[in-house]
This record gives structure tokens, sequence and C-alpha cells, in this order.
């Protein structure tokens, strides 16, 4: 368990502040700015989800309907299919392998938050990093749940002994073999129209929703902890113990490994959803020191300094370019897929 926990004399422990349950420390300028910074940001977000993010409505909605609707529906409206959800990104990767990819992370990931727990107690989940790795671990149990669904509807489509693609081939065959002769032709997009794809459903856009929210709150984490935290750390001469280390890396590890293996789209609004998910935070912490006195897990949440305002506007900005490297990261497996298997893609950016 020393291994694991470190010892208490080479960890980081963070000191009492002010006492943040008085009048003075919250009726100040230094509180105004920084509410202004918050309310702004919510603000901002609520107004990109609710101008791009399409109603729920799987059952009435196909391709035809999006396309007629809006030329850039699927690129700006955010719509999601239900086989993007388990599907790999390559047409030759069995949807299997995508399943067992996300089991194998769920229960890595759920027994290191178990044992961190368990080793450091509750207040773990008083920092950011926690609330951030226990939604990957979400995300992975939600993923794994959909994508057993996804393999079970595989394998009752192709019987288990054809592959997909034939099966869709000789369907539309059949079809077309069925059209009037002056509409056996059938152009680009007539293989949607023959084959409607069912829109997601509601934990499917839950599943979409947390994986662009994480892939921002990952990078951000984990950057701001080896490039601002670690090195202020290493300057106090503090050891970084097992949980540390591991709460600050394997998240992002599994995270672009399922990143290179599915087919989920990357809709840039939803943006709007990470910076939701750090404001909520960050309105748990004033609220739970306006009641309690507490040390402040980051210190650059703490509001006494002069300087909060512009720390907080710094994180606020810190999260485009932590959102655009994942973004950048997207667009690079868009190309490496299109480079090396332009028959063989399913992926769509």
């Amino acid at each position: 368990m020393d291994f694991l926990a470190g010892g208490s004399k080479t960890t980081w422990q963070p000191v009492m502040g002010a006492d943040t349950t008085t009048p003075n420390y919250w009726l100040n300028w230094r509180v105004f700015l920084c509410c202004l910074w918050i309310l702004t940001a919510m603000g901002v977000a609520s107004y990109l989800i609710t101008k791009y993010e399409r109603p729920l409505n799987p059952k009435s909605r196909n391709r035809g309907d999006y396309d007629d609707d809006d030329d850039d529906g699927d690129d700006y409206g955010g719509v999601l299919y239900d086989d993007e959800l388990w599907k790999p990104c390559l047409k030759g990767i069995h949807p299997a392998w995508l399943m067992s990819y996300r089991i194998f992370a769920f229960i890595v990931l759920l027994i290191l938050i178990t044992l961190n727990a368990i080793v450091d107690g509750g207040s773990i989940f008083y920092y950011y990093t926690q609330w951030t790795f226990t939604l990957i671990t979400i995300y992975f149990g939600i993923g794994s749940m959909l994508s057993i669904y996804g393999c079970c509807h595989h394998h009752n489509k192709v019987g288990g002994d054809r592959s997909e693609e034939q099966d869709e081939e000789q369907a539309a065959r059949a079809e077309i073999t069925n059209l009037p002769n002056a509409a056996k032709y059938v152009g680009p997009n007539r293989k949607d129209s023959i084959h409607p794809r069912q829109v997601a459903g509601f934990w499917g856009y839950v599943f979409q929703i947390m994986f662009q929210m994480q892939a921002g709150a990952i990078v951000l984490t984990d950057c701001v902890f080896w490039f601002i935290i670690v090195p202020f750390l290493a300057m106090k001469d503090y050891n970084l113990n097992f949980f540390i280390i591991n709460m600050h890396s394997i998240n992002a590890v599994f995270l672009l490994g399922d990143t290179a293996l599915n087919s989920l789209r990357f809709p840039w609004f939803r943006v709007a959803y990470f910076v939701l998910w750090t404001c909520v935070f960050v309105v748990f912490q004033w609220i739970v020191h306006a009641c309690i006195a507490l040390w402040w897990p980051y210190p650059f949440l703490d509001l006494a300094s002069s300087f909060s305002p512009l720390w907080y506007l710094s994180v606020a900005l810190l999260h485009v370019p932590c959102y655009g490297i994942f973004v950048l990261v997207i667009k690079l497996k868009h190309f490496l897929l299109l480079k090396w298997f332009p028959d063989s893609t399913r992926y769509i950016l």
C-alpha cells in the first residue's frame, strides 16, 4: 500500500487559505469578475447547444430527412446514427474487437478508481481529475453495453457466416432487381435511400456527448498536471505515487485507443459540453466553500488572490487549445484512414 499511496511526507497536501465562509471573502470585485467569466462561458455554451444540437427523434428521422432540411446537417447539426456507436472505423474490423477493447478499458478504469477511493478515501472526488476519470469510466461502461448490443445486431443481420458488406450488397441488388427498367440506375446516394439509417437514441447521444466532453477534459487535466503542477511539485521535492501517475496518463491512453477504433463523429459545437463540465465543477467548489471552510483542491481556484480573475480567465481560454488538440487528433485520424484505407473506411469527420 505504501507504493500505491506514497508517503505522507512526500506527497502533495493542499494547505488552508483564507476563511471561505465569511461574506468578505465573496463580496468583492475579484469574485464579481470570476462570476462574469463563468456566466459568460455558460451562456455561450448554452447558446451553441440550443442552436446546433438536433432534437432526438430516431424513429422519424433518417439520412434523407437531414439532407432535405439542411445540407450541412451532418457536419453542424450533430446528427448521430445508431450503427456509428458500435461499428469500428474500418469495415475489415469486426465490431467484437471494439467491444472487447471497451470492456477491458472499463474493467481496468473501474478497478483503478475503486482502489483509489479505498486507499485515499472519498475525498478524491473533490478533484477535477477524479471527476474526469469517473466520467471516462462511465463512458466505457456505456460503450461496452452499446457494443454488446451492436455485436448482437450484427450477428443477427449477417447470420455469422457472411460479411456485412456482402449482406448489404445482396440486399441492395435484390431491391434494384424489383425496380422498373427506367429506374435501375443507382446514384451515389441510392444505397442510403434503400437502406435508411436509424438515428441514435437518447443513450447514443449521451455516449457521443461524453466522448467529446471528456476529450477536452482529459487533455486539460493531463496538460495542466504534467506541465504546470508537476514542475511545481518537483521544485518542492515531492514524489508522485502510483495513483497520481495513472490518473493522469492511462485515461488518455484508453481514450486515444477508443478514438483510433471507433467511428464516432466530432462536431465542433460540442465543445460547449466540455465548457459546461468545467463550469459545473467550479460552481460546485464555490458552493462547498461557501458552506464549509476547506482547502482548495487547486491553488488557482482560491478567490482570495488578487490574481484570481486572471487565473480563471486563463483556465477558461485554455479550453480552446485543449479541445483543439483533440480536434487535430481526429483530423489526423481521418487523413490517415483516407490515405491508407480509402476503400475500407466508414469514418465520417
